[in-house]
């Protein structure tokens, strides 16, 4: 009898400690640097945008540019700047991974 008892309060215990659990959201990053496609210069000050979700950022000096805490699934990423032709890349974040997306503009033709 007292081993049912044991077994019924272990049993309980376990199932309001699985019950209590936090669950947690998890985020990956992206990221990369933008650069001119024929010399391979970083392209500062470009407007990299995050879609879905409309998220806007500019790229440094050094044509970086990074999302964080972005939820997994697929995005198009879409870079702009003056003179340049606009690109477009597709990237997929993935849970608690940093996602590279190193994006090229060509100079516009005129």
């Amino acid at each position: 009898m007292k081993k049912i008892i044991f077994f019924c309060l272990l049993l309980l215990a376990t199932l309001l400690a699985s019950c209590s659990k936090e669950e947690h959201e998890a985020f990956g990053t992206i990221y990369g640097v933008v650069s001119d496609n024929e010399s391979g210069t970083p392209i500062g000050n470009a407007t990299v945008v995050l879609s879905p979700g409309g998220i806007t950022k500019m790229t440094g000096s050094d044509g970086l540019f990074e999302f964080l805490d972005v939820s997994p699934q697929q995005y198009t990423i879409t870079v702009q700047k003056a003179g340049y032709q606009t690109n477009r890349k597709t990237v997929t974040a993935v849970v608690d991974e940093k996602i590279e997306a190193n994006i090229t503009l060509m100079i516009q033709s005129k």
